[in-house]
């Protein structure tokens, strides 16, 4: 097998960029998170270095970074008390698309996008991170603190949106009818909603189908098994983040305990590749034309995220700190926001411009905030 000399000392090169970032990070008692995307600005097209040749390998390890890190934090809970957390915070879903999608429609109208590039900039200002927060919260080892729930019940609900949003866009910006795009959703929605169900009802079983006494067996039955179930859910233009959280939350016990034993190393790999990633997919002369419009606009949406994660944090009864923690942890955008960039940026002027520089900047600056919002302080369960 001819492999590249060029590929290797690219990602050579990329892995020592990130190791040192990474013990810069822990000695500064930061994330590393807003210094991999700064690597990833500079290593990308139209930075100091260009990677060429890793491009492929980067898009891909970033697909596989976000599913990781959705299939481990989903084994910190259980199907049943979070399909429970799920009911208890609708209200909270529908207070977070108001209060966030609104500011992205109102900025497009002001600065002239016509229908569909209103409807795509309330999307990017209204869905959060899921990997982005998901490392988040394993780095700020706040997986166990009360407020969490209520930051997954969003995110969770978010995509679940999402499954019914970007069918919506891509079938209007394809010029196609409000009928298409209506049945387009519904596909989507009903699929989704059917996945919840037989895992809700049939997922203890996974554990037993996984289950093997050899490690390197357990761990080829779960990231097959996690794959296949995140590709039927991107299928349906549903989130392939959402099919791994859903498989890891079958898993509970000691199949939950030692999964992420053995998953752990090759999360923060592609953890680390998906954050680089989002980094190099940015052209940085694309976050300068706009960038006062894009500043302005992520300081009204890390207020109304804030304004979101307090109110679904009060929810579970958690107390002044715990809401700030939730509403910071929510201030991040990434994957999906550039996801709706890239369908439609395109073919509508003058969104990419306000809408590039703008989740780069909340990718950034949401861990930094996220991590100087409080220490925690309650724990609400063990792990």
């Amino acid at each position: 097998m001819e492999v590249s000399a060029l590929l290797l000392f690219e990602l050579g090169v990329i892995l020592t960029v990130l190791t040192v970032l990474g013990t810069v990070a822990r000695r500064l008692g930061l994330s590393p998170i807003p210094l991999y995307l700064a690597a990833g600005l500079a290593l990308g097209e139209g930075g100091l270095i260009a990677v060429p040749a890793a491009g492929e390998f980067l898009e891909t390890g970033a697909t596989i970074g976000v599913v990781l890190l959705l299939l481990t934090l989903g084994l910190e809970f259980s199907i049943g008390e979070f399909a429970t957390s799920l009911r208890r915070h609708l209200p909270s879903a529908w207070v977070d698309m108001i209060l966030n999608a609104a500011p992205g429609a109102i900025a497009g109208w002001l600065i002239g996008l016509d229908g569909v590039g209103i409807l795509a900039l309330a999307g990017v200002t209204w869905i959060s991170s899921s990997g982005v927060i998901a490392r988040l919260l394993s780095d700020l080892r706040r997986l166990g603190n009360r407020e969490t729930p209520a930051v997954l019940s969003i995110l969770v609900l978010e995509d679940f949106a999402m499954a019914a949003y970007l069918p919506l866009l891509a079938v209007l910006a394809a010029g196609g009818t409000f009928l298409q795009a209506l049945f387009g959703m519904a596909v989507a929605i009903s699929a989704l909603a059917f996945a919840f169900v037989v895992s809700y009802r049939w997922g203890h079983h996974v554990g037993r189908l996984v289950a093997h006494p050899d490690n390197e067996q357990l761990l080829l039955r779960i990231l097959g098994l996690t794959l296949i179930v995140a590709a039927l859910a991107e299928f349906i233009h549903a989130s392939a983040a959402v099919g791994a959280f859903l498989v890891g939350l079958t898993l509970t016990g000691e199949a939950a305990d030692r999964a992420r034993t053995v998953l752990s190393p090759l999360r923060d790999l592609f953890a680390a590749i998906f954050f680089l990633a989002i980094g190099v997919a940015v052209h940085p002369a694309d976050l300068l034309p706009m960038l006062p419009a894009a500043l302005a606009l992520a300081v009204v949406t890390s207020g109304t995220k804030v304004i979101t994660g307090q109110y679904a944090a009060r929810r579970e009864g958690v107390g002044r700190p715990g809401q700030l923690r939730a509403g910071t942890a929510l201030i991040a955008r990434g994957e999906f926001s550039l996801v709706i960039i890239g369908l439609v940026g395109a073919t509508v002027e003058g969104l990419e411009a306000v809408a590039t520089p703008y989740v780069f900047i909340l990718a950034m600056i949401g861990p930094v905030l996220a991590r100087f919002s409080g220490a925690r302080v309650r724990v609400r369960r063990a792990g």
